[in-house]
């Protein structure tokens, strides 16, 4: 388990700012986007480098004993600006870019800080786990501990509540994105208080050193799963509605399909059915099916029938979308079975009734499938529809 904690969270965040490259590479100049990869990269970033393992090599490399230590500090205050700036731009504003250079401005004063303390210090012993605790009393080091402990217990405090401060602004994934967020960042202050409480002990003459060794690691790695999350929720939300919408209707469409199975496998006009699909590519499937069995029996639907069918029902309950809705249902109810006839040849349409559309479109034909179920229609949602147009195969 020897920095396990601290890899696993690394890449729990680096998994985050992969997703978040692509939209990154295409808005470049958002300076969100940006600010927001930075937080991620930066935070798994700092993991990476508290990893015990890690800290012996950059000892190692650098030559000097707890190297590693500033170099962690520093990238944490790397992740602190990132963090104030991501919620200056939170909060927009005319004044963006004026509070947005103040922030870098001192946590650059800070990272100075860090690299004064450390130089002015004597730190001998390699602590690769517990140096917060260790050095807790040594002169200029324990300054620059603390100085780094302020700075990050700053940033997440003010990340935390500017973030469940906007969640209750706003609805659906962006505030459950937003309320995981705060609650990752509340855990980052955790990782902080942990181990400045640690500190303090030493001060007074106690030893806590399972506060900066056990506690804190744990609550930063809860952290970083959290923000990780809430920085993926937004974007998985919008899919998973689409997918709720795409289910709904592909259910909404299995009366119609019903009616029109005996045509589809006669005439070979379904598709083969997909496997492991998403409900998305599972609704196309069912309307493209359905639409090339409405092709097919095209010459065979009655006007007629669609008018009186459509003005009883109108006139009945004075709703015309669902007066067109059963209007289709009993021509295309007649039609399955003029079709199925032996010799049965299509009627003339001479001097006939027109029909509105030879092919009902995709919101239409929820409705129809609601009529043929004996449900009352419901409007069906746009975003679920197939645009016309759409290639089928098998189509007469």
């Amino acid at each position: 388990m020897n920095g396990l904690l601290n890899y696993v969270s690394c890449g729990a965040l680096w998994l985050g700012l992969l997703v978040k490259t692509p939209d990154l590479l295409r808005h470049r100049r958002d300076p969100y986007l940006r600010t927001i990869c930075a937080v991620l990269g930066l935070a798994g970033l700092c993991f990476f480098l508290g990893a015990p393992p890690t800290v012996g090599a950059v000892n190692r490399t650098g030559g000097v004993p707890n190297l590693a230590a500033p170099v962690t500090y520093v990238a944490i205050t790397g992740y602190c600006a990132a963090s104030q700036v991501l919620v200056v731009h939170w909060r927009g504003g005319p004044r963006v870019r004026r509070t947005v250079r103040r922030w870098l401005l001192a946590y650059a004063v800070v990272v100075l800080g860090i690299a004064v303390t450390f130089a002015l210090g004597e730190a001998p012993v390699e602590r690769r786990t517990d140096l917060d605790t260790y050095y807790a009393t040594t002169p200029f080091i324990a300054q620059m501990i603390v100085l780094y402990l302020v700075a990050h217990l700053t940033a997440v405090t003010v990340t935390t509540v500017s973030s469940l401060r906007w969640a209750r602004r706003v609805r659906g994934g962006l505030r459950a994105g937003l309320t995981l967020l705060g609650a990752g960042s509340l855990c980052g202050a955790g990782y902080s208080a942990a181990k400045l409480v640690a500190v303090g002990a030493c001060w007074s003459g106690r030893d806590w050193s399972q506060l900066g060794t056990a506690v804190s690691p744990a609550a930063a790695g809860l952290g970083a799963l959290l923000t990780v999350v809430g920085v993926l929720v937004p974007l998985a939300a919008p899919r998973v509605a689409e997918w709720r919408r795409a289910r709904r209707t592909y259910a909404r469409l299995e009366p119609l399909e019903r009616v029109l199975d005996g045509l589809l496998t006669r005439r070979a006009l379904r598709l083969p059915r997909p496997g492991l699909a998403s409900p998305t590519t599972r609704l196309v499937w069912r309307q493209t099916s359905v639409h090339n069995a409405l092709s097919h029996l095209d010459v065979y639907f009655d006007p007629e029938l669609y008018d009186r069918t459509r003005a009883g029902v109108l006139a009945a309950t004075g709703e015309a979308e669902r007066a067109e809705a059963a209007a289709w249902a009993a021509v295309i109810t007649a039609a399955v079975r003029d079709e199925a006839e032996p010799g049965r040849r299509a009627p003339s349409r001479d001097g006939g009734g027109r029909l509105p559309d030879r092919v009902p479109d995709p919101a239409v034909l929820v409705r129809i499938a609601d009529a043929l179920a004996g449900a009352a229609p419901a409007p069906a949602p746009a975003a679920a529809a197939v645009p016309n147009g759409t290639t089928t195969a098998g189509t007469a």
